[in-house]
């Protein structure tokens, strides 16, 4: 059935360039992707597939069942794109000002989409049942994977497998991993309330932006002092805002960033760490600091056994290779499925002639990444069956 399932992708390969196109010209934000969602409803209901639309907020739920009994296979692509203007010189650019894909959302969504007609015109053939789902806000912390969840889009799934494209592997390459692939993504803000005064007179003052500097260099130390070495963390600041006045001490400063771990000990290691510095440097300079910690996805742990299975498909696949993935600091929500069912999320290479990192104004894919993506989840959802 792979090979039919494989022909069935390729004669469609057109269709999955110019439907993402189609998404990449019109891009929407997290929690704002009413069109999009349509859009993907619309496609199902022409298909006559049972579909099953605001799962969770905009998320988008189809299942086709095929004429044997099997598992229950969940395949995700998520579609919501990022406030970023679009500086390529492509026929396809974003016609919306400030907002473009630039994650390659559009392609996930494509390739799920083609591979569901597939699926779908083989399921007399086929054994099990498949869902498709469609996931909005992956972007934008809570996430859409979480309220999807909570509405039912695991109900009866026994295995689930999503993809990432990725614009900085080269293409014809499918990376995997056991264990920790993507870490925990958690945000933090700090505001220093000092005493404000006349530059020229500094010892009336408890000077915010000091204080602040203080915090920013003892953060530093919590990676290099507190944290085994052989463990994973990072702590960046990403913001720091004290506007002012040249000849004024600064009353308020206000810092922001991010805390990114594998390992939950570790995560409640750096939020007990963060905490204890700002308040022995509250103490220190007799100021007050506020501290908010805000935790964001979990860490993206594969199960070993589905990606083993995911592993072996790739090197049935002709012309593409499996390579194991080193971890990836970066955040995502699939994270929350894997909490639920057993799956593995992998890195399906994507680089173009001119690569750029992702989230970047000129962030492009090679295009020929969909059709190995659609055949590498396919197979997946087919093999799992045996």
């Amino acid at each position: 059935m792979k090979e039919q399932l494989f022909e069935k992708l390729t004669n469609s390969y057109e269709d999955m360039v110019a439907m993402r196109r189609y998404l990449h010209m019109n891009p929407e934000l997290s929690f704002k992707e009413e069109k999009t969602a349509k859009y993907i409803a619309d496609f199902y209901a022409e298909l006559g597939v049972d579909v099953r639309k605001g799962v969770g907020g905009n998320g988008v739920v189809a299942r086709v069942k095929g004429g044997r009994p099997g598992k229950t296979v969940a395949l995700r692509a998520d579609f919501d794109a990022l406030p970023i203007q679009d500086e390529k010189d492509v026929p396809y650019k974003s016609t919306v000002p400030g907002v473009m894909h630039a994650c390659g959302h559009d392609g996930h969504t494509a390739t799920l989409l083609q591979l569901a007609k597939a699926i779908h015109e083989l399921r007399e053939d086929l054994a099990g049942e498949y869902v498709f789902i469609h996931q909005h806000a992956e972007e934008s912390s809570p996430g859409g994977a979480k309220p999807m969840i909570e509405d039912g889009c695991l109900d009866g799934v026994d295995v689930i497998f999503g993809t990432h494209l990725w614009s900085l592997t080269d293409v014809e390459t499918v990376e995997y991993r056991t264990g920790p692939i993507m870490a925990a993504a958690d945000r933090f803000e700090i505001t220093v309330q000092g005493a404000g005064g006349h530059g020229a007179a500094p010892h009336q003052t408890k000077d915010a932006i000091t204080i602040a500097t203080q915090l920013v260099t003892n953060l530093q130390q919590i990676v290099s002092r507190r944290v085994d070495p052989i463990e994973s963390a990072v702590l960046s600041v990403g913001s720091f805002i004290a506007d002012n006045a040249f000849n004024v001490i600064a009353d308020t400063a206000k810092l922001g960033g991010t805390v990114r771990t594998f390992d939950p000990e570790i995560r409640n290691l750096m939020e007990r760490e963060m905490k204890r510095v700002v308040e022995g440097t509250a103490l220190a300079n007799d100021c007050t600091i506020d501290f908010t910690y805000e935790r964001g996805y979990p860490a993206v742990v594969n199960h070993e056994a589905e990606t083993e299975l995911l592993k072996a498909v790739v090197e049935g696949i002709p012309s593409v290779k499996a390579v194991e993935a080193a971890p990836q600091m970066g955040g995502e929500d699939f994270a929350y499925y894997l909490e639920k069912v057993p799956g593995t999320f992998f890195f399906t290479g994507a680089k173009p002639a001119s690569p750029y990192p992702h989230h970047h104004p000129k962030f492009d894919i090679d295009e020929n990444a969909l059709l190995i993506a659609a055949k590498t989840l396919g197979a997946a959802a087919l093999d799992i069956q045996n």
